[in-house]
């Protein structure tokens, strides 16, 4: 999760539009990176800015993609500048990872038995009464 950079180059038509929302974004990133992590386990640290990442993210997909309310060339700026995450939009674009929390949670080089992550697992194929919580991002499960 990079950090939002903005370039030199004035922003598209209808940055003014979700400039609002973006700003408002970035300010509870902000909160969220300097907020205390005494008690928590090191994971658990960075659950909140995987969650405010995706917010974001998922804010500027929709506006495109499902609402179609700003127009490519808002969205290729949004893209660059690191405000929302073009990978993670690539895979919502994929059937059975609409509403995928994290890449990390889908990336198997880093699981024990090379397979996705906990969260994927569909509900009803778990134990009744199991808790599921992703050690990535603390997702509780964004399988369909």
């Amino acid at each position: 999760m990079p950090k939002i950079k903005r370039s030199r180059k004035p922003p598209p038509d209808g940055w003014e539009l979700i400039e609002p929302t973006v700003d408002e974004l970035n300010r509870k990133m902000k909160e969220v990176e300097c907020e205390s992590h005494e008690g928590k386990r090191k994971v658990e640290a960075l659950w909140p800015i995987f969650r405010v990442h995706h917010q974001r993210s998922r804010y500027i997909y929709e506006l495109f993609y499902k609402r179609k309310a700003i127009s490519r060339e808002l969205y290729n700026y949004c893209l660059d500048q690191g405000i929302a995450d073009k990978n993670l939009i690539a895979k919502w674009k994929k059937q059975g990872y609409e509403s995928l929390c994290c890449l990390p949670c889908i990336q198997v080089r880093d699981k024990n038995f090379g397979t996705n992550c906990i969260c994927r697992v569909p509900k009803n194929k778990l134990e009744e009464g199991r808790i599921v919580e992703c050690v990535h991002c603390g997702c509780r499960g964004c399988s369909g």
